[in-house]
């Protein structure tokens, strides 16, 4: 196992400083540390599956699978990417696995918190309105381009590091956002999302 966990005083801790040595404590067998490994990445990894499958218990079951990979393969980890990234890597591969082995192909559950109705006023029913416009719009695009629009604007993660999640070249995931932004201009009437996911 490669976990390179040597820091310099003039280089300061990073949150994957802190990943890294969990994930070689988890190589170790030690549960304190994956418990705390997995509740750092349950939210992540949930919002990423629910928004690829659009289903709760699918999501659910993708948190459940993804973080039984990182415990038994925690020591294959290499640090050729951040933790998370490597991490996301699981939970995007288990989530097109199970998209299949649910079948899932009609996407149209609700996922968006409602505002309550008394404090929705005319903004807040614009936005709301425009939100679920995008989300609609984002269930028709084909899996692999939806999750490069997640991972850039959701997520914020950068070309290279989607490319390490997705397994594909950078120039894969270029093209794949290309195409995602003109389906979305199309389905959004001649709006779509702003640039973003730079490098």
């Amino acid at each position: 196992m490669v976990l390179r966990l040597a820091r310099t005083a003039s280089k300061p801790a990073t949150p994957n400083d802190d990943d890294l040595a969990l994930l070689a404590a988890v190589a170790t067998g030690d549960m304190s540390a994956f418990e705390t490994l997995h509740g750092r990445y349950h939210r992540r990894v949930f919002g990423f599956a629910l928004r690829l499958t659009g289903r709760f218990e699918v999501a659910e079951e993708v948190v459940g699978d993804t973080m039984m990979v990182v415990w038994r393969r925690a020591a294959d980890f290499e640090g050729r990417s951040k933790v998370s990234t490597w991490i996301l890597g699981i939970a995007y591969r288990t989530a097109l696995k199970a998209r299949k082995r649910a079948a899932v192909e009609n996407l149209h559950d609700e996922i968006d918190d409602d505002l309550p109705a008394e404090r929705t006023g005319p903004e807040e029913l614009d936005a709301l309105f425009e939100r679920r416009q995008v989300m609609a719009a984002l269930r028709q695009l084909p899996t692999e381009q939806r999750a490069i629009v997640e991972l850039t604007y959701y997520y914020g993660y950068k070309l290279i590091e989607i490319a390490q999640i997705t397994d594909c070249p950078v120039g894969t995931v270029k093209t794949r956002m290309f195409h995602a932004r003109a389906k979305l201009r199309g389905l959004l009437g001649g709006r779509a999302m702003a640039e973003g996911g730079a490098g």
